[in-house]
């Protein structure tokens, strides 16, 4: 398995443990506010677990919510500012 892959399953690991949603990963570009699955206190804990986790620093302030609404467009802020 490559770093990439690794880093995208450790990433939705987290994400799957924040919203208490063991499936995350099978409909990546849910949108996980309108579902009920992440409100701003869990977002606030998804952004301390990925700096916790990964070491990237995303201020809440640093991205709109529409930017991080997916499984995949935070995969994506995470592998812009990891890799």
């Amino acid at each position: 398995m490559d770093t990439d892959t690794q880093l995208r399953q450790d990433i939705i690991a987290l994400i799957a443990e924040v919203t208490c949603e063991d499936d995350i990963s099978e409909e990546r570009d849910l949108d996980l506010f309108e579902s009920g699955l992440l409100d701003s206190l869990a977002a606030i804990e998804l952004l301390v677990g990925i700096e916790e986790r990964f070491g990237v620093d995303i201020a809440p302030t640093a991205v709109e919510r529409e930017e991080m609404n997916t499984v995949n467009r935070i995969i994506a802020q995470i592998e812009q500012r990891y890799l």
